[in-house]
C-alpha cells in the first residue's frame, strides 16, 4: 500500500501534531507500507529554518524508511494570529510543489494542521484519484474559542465552514480522542460510520524505562515538563507549587522546550525567585527527549483546564508512560480520566497548586508507589499503543477506505 501523509509539522519539529504524524508514518512503514510524507521545512515553534533548507522550494530525503519531501515556509516563529496564518497559507501552497515527485498513491492522510491540511490533500486526492482520510489532533476552530476568539467572529465562521467542508468530503475521519466524536458528528452533521478513533501511539524503541537508578545519596527528585511552551499549559500552577516546595532541597523542577511563552516563563521564574526551577529553552530530537525523560523522577502535564483542550489526549502522556515515569496530570477532562484508567499517575485539578505540591511530596516519600505507577503506564502502552499496533490499525482502515 502506498500512503501519502500531508503534515506541515513533522520531526524535527516538536509538538503533538508532529509526533502523531511521525508515529503513524513509522507504524505504517513497519506494517510494510510505502510511505511518503509531504511536510514543511523544519520551523516549529521558533521559526529557525535550518540553513540547508533556505532558498530552496523543496528538499527530498529518505529517513528511517520514509521518503520525506519538505517544502518552503517562511522563517517565522509560530506566534500570534498573523504569523500563524502566513505559515498555514504558505504550506497549503508550497505542499503542492511536491506533486511531481510523489509518485503513485493509494490513499492520502491529511495529518496536520487540523482541517487546513485537507485542502492541499484534496488536490492530491483529485490528481492521484485516491481516497482522502482526515486526521483530527485538536478540534478546530473550537480550540480558538478557548483562546478567546468569539464564536460569532469572521474567523470562527470561516473556520467552521472549513471544518464542515473537510469532514463532509473526507472519505474517513481519524480523531485521536473519543471525546472528539460527538462534536464532529453532531455539530458538523457527520455520519458516525465515517469516524474512527485512532490514538497517537508511541515508539517503544525510542522511549524506554530506565534500567539503573543513581546511588541513594545522590538522588534528587526531578519534576519534569518537556514540550511546547504554549497557552494550553498552566505554568503558573507549577511555579506556585515550586514556591511551596523551596524548603525541600532535594526537589527540583525542570521545564524544557520552546515556544511563544519562553521569555514569559523565564521572567516569572526570576520575579518569583524560584531557585528550584530551571527553564531550558532548547528544542531537542525525539531521541534526546527520551534520554531526558529517563533522568526524571516525576513528569508533569499541567493543562490549563480550558474547553476543547480537555477533550484530547496529548501524545506526551504516552511518551511519559513508555518511559515508565509516574505522571501528575492537571486535568478535569479526558487526559485525567486516561491517567486514572491506566493507573499511571495522580490527577490534580487545574490551578490547584497546593494539591500539586502535596502530590509531588507524596511521590517523593513513596518511591515504591511511584515505581508502580510508572510500571503500570509502561505496561498499558506496551499492550495497546505501540506504533506497530497503531500502524496496523491505520493500515486496516486505509484498506477498507480503498475497497469502499
Amino acid at each position: 500500500m502506498r500512503v501519502l501523509i500531508v503534515a506541515q509539522y513533522f520531526p524535527p519539529d516538536m509538538g503533538g501534531g508532529a509526533t502523531r504524524a511521525y508515529n503513524v508514518a513509522k507504524g505504517l512503514f513497519r506494517a510494510r507500507c510505502s510511505v511518503t510524507v509531504v511536510s514543511a521545512f523544519p520551523h516549529y515553534p521558533s521559526g529557525n529554518v535550518p540553513r540547508e533548507y533556505r532558498w530552496k522550494p523543496l528538499s527530498v530525503k529518505c529517513e528511517e524508511g520514509l521518503r520525506v519531501i519538505s517544502t518552503f515556509v517562511p522563517a517565522l516563529a509560530s506566534e500570534g494570529f498573523v504569523k500563524r496564518v502566513l505559515l498555514f497559507a504558505s504550506f497549503v501552497v508550497s505542499s503542492l510543489f511536491a506533486l511531481p515527485f510523489v509518485g503513485k498513491v493509494d490513499v492520502v492522510w491529511a495529518a496536520n494542521p487540523n482541517v487546513i491540511s485537507f485542502y492541499p490533500s484534496l488536490i492530491y486526492r483529485v490528481v492521484k484519484r485516491c481516497p482522502l482520510v482526515q486526521n483530527v489532533d485538536d478540534l478546530w476552530p473550537e480550540a480558538l474559542y478557548d483562546l478567546g476568539v468569539s464564536e460569532k467572529s469572521f474567523v470562527a465562521m470561516l473556520g467552521e465552514l472549513m471544518a464542515r467542508t473537510a469532514y463532509r468530503f473526507a472519505s474517513l475521519i481519524t480523531p485521536i480522542s473519543p471525546d472528539y466524536v460527538n462534536t464532529i458528528a453532531s455539530k458538523y452533521q457527520t455520519r458516525g460510520s465515517k469516524i474512527c478513533v485512532i490514538p497517537a501511539g508511541v515508539d517503544l524503541d525510542k522511549f524506554k524505562c530506565r534500567q539503573e537508578d543513581p546511588p541513594a545519596e545522590n538522588r534528587r527528585l526531578t519534576v519534569l515538563y518537556i514540550g511546547a511552551f504554549s497557552r494550553a499549559y498552566d505554568f503558573d500552577q507549577v511555579f506556585k507549587a515550586a514556591k511551596l516546595l523551596t524548603p525541600f532541597s532535594d526537589v527540583e523542577f525542570v521545564i524544557q522546550g520552546g515556544g511563544e511563552l519562553s521569555n514569559t516563563l523565564e521572567s516569572k521564574v526570576k520575579s518569583m525567585e524560584l531557585s528550584n526551577v530551571k527553564i531550558v529553552d532548547r528544542i531537542v530530537s525525539r531521541d534526546e527527549v527520551a534520554r531526558i525523560l529517563s533522568s526524571a523522577g516525576v513528569v508533569l502535564l499541567p493543562l490549563n483546564g480550558i474547553g476543547s483542550i480537555e477533550m484530547g489526549i496529548s501524545s506526551k502522556l504516552y511518551e511519559y508512560q513508555a518511559a515508565g515515569k509516574p505522571i501528575i496530570c492537571c486535568s478535569r477532562g479526558q487526559p485525567g480520566r486516561y491517567v486514572s484508567k491506566t493507573k499511571s499517575g495522580i490527577v490534580v485539578k487545574p490551578g490547584d497548586y497546593k494539591t500539586l505540591a502535596k502530590s509531588i511530596l507524596y511521590l517523593r516519600g513513596n518511591r515504591i508507589v511511584a515505581d508502580e505507577l510508572g510500571k503500570s503506564g509502561r505496561q498499558y502502552v506496551e499492550n495497546n499503543l505501540s506504533i506497530e499496533k497503531i500502524g496496523l490499525e491505520m493500515k486496516d482502515i486505509f484498506k477498507s477506505v480503498i475497497a469502499g
